[in-house]
């Protein structure tokens, strides 16, 4: 996610997408991963945006009053008369958890405050009357606006994203606004071999989803584990494709979930007890065999599915992301996220 900290020196408006315009952020999103990539000599293939626009279609639906584009308003007498999307950014309020999505500037367009003005037009409203702050100052109280400094300690619940570390500045910024790298990411790649992961122990099985309290379980576990219910995600990831399991001890207790996919597109798996972690992935990597290779996003502080999956034969793709957040709010050593885009 790129953020530039120069003011906006171009004429650029804010609102909220229209439909037709996801696409274009869509390409907004390609040009400019693929701008910082080619110059770490690793340049994206040729753009297969399907899934990102399912994604930005779930959002707009569910967080609309957090999505805006950037647009270059269309100049009077020209060809093609429409607004130009030079960015985007979108943020998920899942309970007290804010998550920013996406953030995304054209490579032409960086450097004029763009991303920043996304960035604080789409963070949660700070609490009435804390516009500003009485800062005690030389024995005497000092008015001031809070910048983002302060935005920690003053928005309410608790601001969170998943960002790339070959962004170092972008990183940096967002850490200006509290939002601070805790925990890599790892993206771990290639065919497992089932075999190598343990089975499922006697006294726990899995259920496929389907019974008519699943809702209700999947909340229970993500609230412990994740520290938050966001069941219109899981609405998405099945009708993505994705295949879940509820698993339960054998006096019927629900000690997690897991997803997977024949497309090869793992997680989220979120367990309340972590020594289950590599039964888990060998029991979902047996019963649903991807049509080509696996990808599954691995936090670091997931030690035990760091090692199962490597010793499956999965290997370490690219540079890892990084988790951050203002004040912690998951237990990431019980889980794994489906995507960095949306835990």
């Amino acid at each position: 996610m790129g953020l530039d900290r120069r003011p906006a020196r171009v004429a650029i408006s804010y609102r909220p997408p229209r439909h037709a315009e996801l696409a274009e952020c869509a390409l907004v999103w390609h040009s400019a991963v693929d701008d910082y990539m080619a110059r770490l000599n690793r340049p994206l293939p040729s753009p297969y945006l399907d899934p990102l626009l399912t994604l930005l279609e779930h959002l707009l639906g569910t967080d609309p009053e957090r999505f805006l584009v950037a647009v270059r308003p269309a100049v009077a007498g020209s060809a093609h008369g429409r607004d130009k999307v030079v960015g985007f950014g979108i943020a998920a309020q899942r309970e007290h958890v804010w998550f920013l999505s996406q953030l995304y500037v054209l490579p032409e367009e960086q450097g004029h405050g763009i991303g920043r003005a996304l960035l604080t037009q789409i963070l949660p409203s700070l609490p009435a009357g804390q516009a500003n702050a009485q800062r005690p100052e030389g024995g005497r109280t000092q008015s001031l606006a809070l910048d983002e400094r302060d935005v920690a300690d003053h928005r309410p619940g608790i601001l969170a994203m998943c960002t790339d570390s070959a962004q170092p500045v972008s990183n940096g910024l967002y850490a200006r606004f509290g939002i601070v790298p805790r925990v890599p990411v790892l993206n771990l790649v290639g065919t497992p071999n089932p075999s190598a992961l343990s089975r499922l122990p006697v006294g726990v099985g899995a259920e496929p989803f389907g019974r008519s309290d699943t809702s209700a379980t999947l909340d229970s576990i993500d609230r412990t584990v994740l520290g938050y219910a966001h069941p219109a995600d899981h609405g998405l990831l099945r009708a993505s494709g994705r295949t879940g399991f509820v698993y339960r001890s054998d006096d019927g207790q629900a000690i997690g979930y897991g997803y997977s996919s024949e497309a090869g597109r793992f997680g989220p798996v979120a367990l309340l007890d972590p020594t289950l972690t590599a039964p888990v992935l060998g029991h979902l990597m047996h019963v649903i065999r991807p049509r080509g290779a696996t990808s599954a996003w691995v936090p670091g502080s997931n030690d035990r599915a760091m090692v199962a999956l490597l010793r499956a034969g999965l290997r370490i793709e690219g540079f890892p992301a990084l988790l951050c957040w203002t004040r912690p709010f998951a237990h990431f050593e019980g889980y794994l996220p489906a995507s960095l885009a949306l835990l």
